[in-house]
């Protein structure tokens, strides 16, 4: 790798993971639904040193009753959003692929990647529910093999197209009229058991090449996926030796798949409050316990900067996770006090070269060709 510090990441969840963080004073939840909002808290968490930033969504509210936090904007255009006022930070929204095409995540991710000069990813995600399926009517709910399956395909599907264009396609040739060189577009002639796409895509080949892929490693389904698809797996585990115990699993899983373990990056999910001792973040967070529940299956820290800055060095110095992402319970409070850490905000690179992945030639590209890539 070429950056040695432990990756973090936040996972800003409106107000706050906690589904009661609406309610508190300075929860800003009035501005949820802005741009304004997100430019904010993007830009803390880059300020604060993180490396990226994941943007969750879907196609259901969140469950819980009218007491929470319900409804969302887009992932992909809360990211688009954002990138123009950010300069360093990886902005990675997830984006399901059960109700959708392909063709147009393709699409999406890639002018992301553009808007972003090359700092976009894609954390895959299926819709499980009934309430989703009814939302669009257009297939039953699905078990977790079959979500999965699909999901894998529809990986394959995206990147070949990102991959349909080359990198020299544009050519923008006055004197013979050409603003692209057609061979140098690829149809991608994917069958498969739930997409027949032909392409090419009407995107050019994004800055990454291929833009970092995030899967969740959540179940035998998803963790296959992830093994074979994955730049960045998200793991949730109830203490920090069952954390370590998944990342060698899913190591020894890569290179059984004749995958590079150290290519990827098993990052923790982590739950946490911040405040100004351990007691008195322990104390806000059984004041939104009372006005409703939580229930998480990740790791959960509640105390100050000091006790998180020391839970992160063990967890770099042990090798427990690659990375961590950080869920704050409350956005507005654990973002301030995130300077605290004192890590230097990213720089203006690819997101990619940032993690210390190669940019791959188009899979359709003569392997002769030489592509000199700034990001």
């Amino acid at each position: 790798m070429t950056d040695p510090r432990l990756f973090l990441g936040v996972e800003p969840a409106g107000p706050g993971v906690h589904p009661a963080a609406w309610r508190r004073p300075d929860s800003a939840a009035e501005h949820l639904f802005t741009g304004a909002y997100w430019v904010d808290v993007v830009q803390a968490a880059e300020k604060a040193g993180a490396d990226a930033v994941f943007l969750p969504d879907g196609f259901a509210l969140q469950p819980g009753g009218p007491g929470v936090t319900r409804s969302r904007l887009d992932a992909v255009a809360v990211a688009a959003r954002v990138a123009a006022a950010t300069h360093g930070i990886g902005l990675l929204p997830q984006a399901a692929v059960t109700h959708t095409e392909p063709f147009h995540l393709s699409k999406a991710i890639a002018s992301l990647d553009f808007a972003a000069l090359g700092r976009a990813g894609w954390e895959v995600t299926v819709s499980e529910t009934a309430a989703e399926a009814k939302a669009f009517g257009r297939k039953q709910v699905q078990d977790a093999a079959a979500l999965w399956h699909e999901a894998d395909e529809a990986i394959e599907v995206v990147t070949r197209l990102w991959d349909s264009w080359e990198d020299d396609a544009e050519i923008r040739d006055e004197p013979t009229g050409r603003f692209i060189d057609r061979d140098k577009l690829h149809y991608i002639d994917f069958a498969g058991d739930n997409f027949s796409v032909r392409g090419p895509s009407i995107t050019p080949r994004p800055p990454q090449g291929q833009p970092i892929v995030v899967v969740r490693a959540a179940h035998p389904e998803s963790t296959a996926v992830a093994i074979r698809r994955a730049d960045l797996i998200r793991v949730a585990a109830t203490d920090l030796a069952a954390a370590r115990a998944r990342r060698d699993e899913l190591r020894a899983a890569l290179a059984a798949a004749d995958r590079d373990p150290d290519s990827v990056r098993v990052l923790l999910d982590l739950d946490l409050h911040l405040a100004d001792t351990v007691e008195a973040a322990r104390a806000q967070v059984r004041e939104l316990d009372r006005w409703a529940a939580a229930d998480s299956p990740a790791l959960r820290h509640l105390g100050t900067t000091a006790t998180l800055r020391a839970l992160l060095d063990e967890i770099g110095r042990d090798r427990i996770a690659d990375g961590v992402v950080l869920r704050p319970l409350a956005t507005a409070p654990v973002l301030a006090r995130l300077t605290e850490l004192n890590r230097k905000p990213v720089a203006g690179t690819g997101f990619r070269h940032r993690l210390g992945l190669h940019r791959p030639l188009s899979r359709y590209a003569s392997p002769n060709r030489e592509i000199h890539a700034t990001t």
